[in-house]
């Protein structure tokens, strides 16, 4: 699979497909709203700030690489954009409902544990448990035409291995930070029960600022 994107590109594929997911009656979306999904405070690592000229010039590129489409409503001037990463006609390239959920997270996140992946793919798709979401990862891995993701060394003093995408190349994958050992008597449970946490603070985040869009919209319909 050679499909060397950048990390504008990821970010902007990345957030189309979320908004996709959790915000459908939004969805395609403009240009104002797509620079805004980019640029969330929340669920997004790092934390950009495209302006909407870089956007375009992104969308452009993706939309000659056949990963995005856009739409112009009947008697309206406003452009709408939509990803069209699993209608791309690249190579065939097909994912299940799961699958795309954990790409869509590793697009916007960059590199997670499983137990991370579950609880931040959870407005995207659901996993039964851990188990089921490691056996994606591992046919994301094993795919004829893939891989897609790659297992990352474990990180001493951690208990589960990081997960990154292949879609930037082997050169896009985050190098492995070096972290402190535990302090004031946390130990890696105490860790990765606080990362669970606060990804689901940060997806309560997003659902607020997917609540002020749809305010915002409505408001502008009644104006």
């Amino acid at each position: 699979m050679e499909m060397n994107l950048t990390l504008n590109e990821t970010r902007v594929i990345g957030s189309l497909i979320e908004k996709e997911r959790t915000t459908p009656d939004l969805y395609p979306l403009s240009l104002n709203s797509l620079t805004n999904a980019c640029n969330q405070k929340s669920n997004r690592e790092p934390v950009l700030e495209l302006s909407e000229d870089t956007v375009q010039e992104t969308v452009d590129l993706l939309i000659n690489k056949g990963l995005v489409g856009v739409l112009r409503g009947v008697g309206s001037r406003v452009i709408k954009m939509r990803h069209r990463f699993c209608d791309s006609g690249f190579e065939g390239l097909q994912f299940s409902a799961q699958e795309l959920g954990i790409i869509c997270v590793l697009f916007l996140r960059g590199p997670a544990t499983p137990g991370e992946l579950r609880a931040r793919t959870s407005r995207l798709c659901q996993f039964g448990d851990t188990l089921e979401l490691e056996t994606v990862l591992k046919n994301l891995m094993d795919r004829d035409d893939g891989p897609f993701v790659v297992k990352l060394p474990r990180e001493a003093g951690k208990r589960e291995s990081r997960y990154a995408h292949l879609f930037s190349g082997e050169e896009g994958v985050v190098p492995q930070k070096t972290e402190p050992a535990p302090e004031n008597g946390l130990i890696n449970g105490d860790r990765e029960r606080i990362n669970i946490l606060e990804s689901k603070l940060a997806e309560m985040q997003s659902e607020l600022e997917e609540v002020k869009l749809k305010v915002e919209l409505l408001m502008s319909k009644g104006a």
